[in-house]
């Protein structure tokens, strides 16, 4: 399979391209069943130029007709493709990186590649209480799975010991589901789980930024 390079985006972003973007919808918490609690999110993934997308979900708990209630929690990280460091990479911290890219074209990136269709991925998710997670896995076409290879736990976090996440585009919006598991002999439970409709801009949305979340003042429109 011949990947193809969006206009001027990083080419090592071509596989994780559709992800860009802003996405809302409901989801629900727990297996998703009709009595476990609703909530509203927004997500976005955002390029700057740089071999990274930047990743932010808001949520809100919701009544099922999408009124908001009152704010859930707030998750931000970054996403790229998992690969050795090069000189052209940022950091630590604020070393510049060197003027020359790692890797200049969708042919450089193709090296990177699993197998025919998988590229290894790594994503940095961090939470308030002082969780952060590190992510590894693969990206096929739109769909991407991912485990939590290393938690990092503060003293305001419960437990909470590795975690699985799933994303896919399913008829146009993106599906997202994610399994936790409490310690390290527990099995892994359904934590939540969203379906996300694309919006067409940065602004657009019921939580986009700017706007003003005012719980029980939201309507659909």
């Amino acid at each position: 399979m011949v990947m193809e390079l969006p206009v001027d985006l990083v080419p090592e972003l071509a596989p994780l391209s559709w992800l860009i973007g802003s996405w809302e919808g409901q989801g629900r918490l727990g297996q998703g069943t009709e009595s476990d609690e609703i909530f509203y999110q927004r997500v976005d993934f955002t390029e700057y130029g740089l071999p990274f997308l930047e990743y932010r979900a808001e949520s809100w708990l919701c009544e099922a007709d999408a009124t908001l209630i009152r704010p859930l929690t707030i998750e931000t990280g970054f996403w790229s493709l998992a690969r050795e460091r090069h000189d052209a990479d940022v950091g630590p911290g604020m070393k510049p990186a060197d003027v020359v890219p790692a890797y200049r074209s969708a042919d450089d990136v193709e090296s990177l590649r699993f197998s025919e269709d998988e590229f290894p991925i790594t994503a940095t998710i961090t939470h308030p209480g002082s969780l952060s997670e590190l992510y590894y896995g693969v990206v096929r076409g739109p769909q991407i799975s991912l485990r939590a290879e290393t938690v990092m736990r503060g003293e305001l976090t419960g437990q909470y010991h590795s975690a699985e996440r799933i994303l896919g585009l399913v008829n146009g919006q993106l599906f997202w589901r994610w399994d936790v598991k409490e310690t390290a002999s527990s099995s892994a439970q359904p934590h939540a789980s969203a379906s996300l409709d694309r919006m067409k801009s940065l602004t657009d949305g019921r939580l986009a930024p700017g706007t003003v979340h005012t719980p029980g003042k939201h309507d659909l429109s």
